[in-house]
């Protein structure tokens, strides 16, 4: 099959990307780099760098390639950071996500993978359900609510099969450890290599589920040729919630370091936020999945071997109102 995977250079893109190589497909990756990094992207994957903004380059790429199957996983995905960056967040996550979906209507592909977020449930829906209805609390989880709702009426109208996953906290391998503004886990291990403190927000009570990557990008790389799928959201990744605080203490002990824990002023999130999963356990079956102590631990190992990395800075902040001052 022929297959483009958006965001191919990041963190649950290129794991996405290895699972579609090893089921024997050829694949297109196109990714700006700006949050990924090419050496993620497999040797065996055409790569082509790029922006889902440049709608001339997708309609070269869509004629060149005729793509039966696109996996679209390119995204600004801080979501906190983006309360403070409205415009860039809507042009990069909504107005790039329809440059895709056009070109796909319009190139007869066979199904749309769409990688959304329990970012648009909300507030205050335990366990997010496929079923409930949406809330999102905050740009980012608009965008993506928003790109939903356009496949669901590209479908009705062009007949366009999508499949949607909601995935959340997913951590692993390849993440991006530099950056400050998302990804936990990661900033803990890169706060630790350096001698500091891990920073939380607030009093750390607050909880996620945190989903290890080998148990959502195969699930993603598959779901166009499983029965039932199509036209279908799942949420994805891990059951069990913990609190930071718990998973501070988790990343402290597998990076084996004795790192002070520093509490910084709250800020504007949905405090405790995990999924249900009867649905994607239904079509796609039960499965093994790995712990938050075993997959920390693969993490901790990796992150040791790559050593310390430098955040950039977000140069782009429309909105200085509110923004964490450790975000300054």
């Amino acid at each position: 099959m022929s297959i483009l995977v958006t965001g191919g250079a990041g963190f649950i893109g290129s794991h996405v990307t290895d699972a579609l190589l090893d089921a024997g497909h050829e694949v297109v990756v196109l990714d700006d780099l700006s949050g990924g990094f090419v050496e993620n992207v497999s040797e065996r994957a055409k790569f082509v760098e790029g922006s889902i903004l440049d709608n001339e380059l997708i309609l070269r790429l869509f004629k060149k390639h005729h793509f039966e199957y696109v996996f679209h996983l390119a995204a600004y995905a801080a979501e906190g950071l983006s309360h403070f960056i409205k415009r860039f967040n809507y042009h990069n996550n909504l107005i790039g996500s329809v440059n895709l979906i056009n070109a796909a209507i319009n190139c007869d592909v066979k199904c749309f993978v769409f990688t959304s977020s329990i970012a648009v449930y909300g507030e205050n829906q335990l366990p997010m359900r496929e079923s409930t209805i949406p809330v999102p609390e905050d740009p980012y989880g608009i965008a993506k609510l928003a790109v939903e709702s356009d496949l669901r009426s590209s479908h009705e109208m062009f007949g366009l099969d999508y499949i949607i996953f909601r995935p959340h906290n997913v951590y692993g391998e390849r993440q991006n450890i530099g950056d400050k503004y998302r990804n936990v886990i990661g900033i803990f291990m890169n706060q630790i290599m350096q001698g500091k403190p891990m920073t939380v927000f607030g009093d750390g009570e607050q909880t996620r589920a945190f989903s290890y990557i080998a148990d959502v990008a195969p699930v993603i790389a598959e779901s166009p040729f499983v029965p039932g799928a199509l036209n279908e959201i799942f949420n994805v990744g891990a059951d069990q919630p913990y609190t930071v605080n718990e998973l501070a203490r988790v990343v402290r002990q597998c990076m084996g370091a004795e790192a002070d824990i520093r509490h910084l002023p709250a800020r504007n999130e949905v405090v405790h936020a995990y999924a249900d999963h009867e649905k994607v356990r239904r079509v796609f079956g039960d499965r093994k999945t790995i712990g938050l102590e075993e997959g920390v631990g693969r993490m901790a190992e990796w992150a040791k071997r790559i050593g310390v990395k430098s955040s950039k800075e977000f140069g782009e902040i429309e909105i200085g109102r509110n923004l964490p001052p450790s975000w300054t």
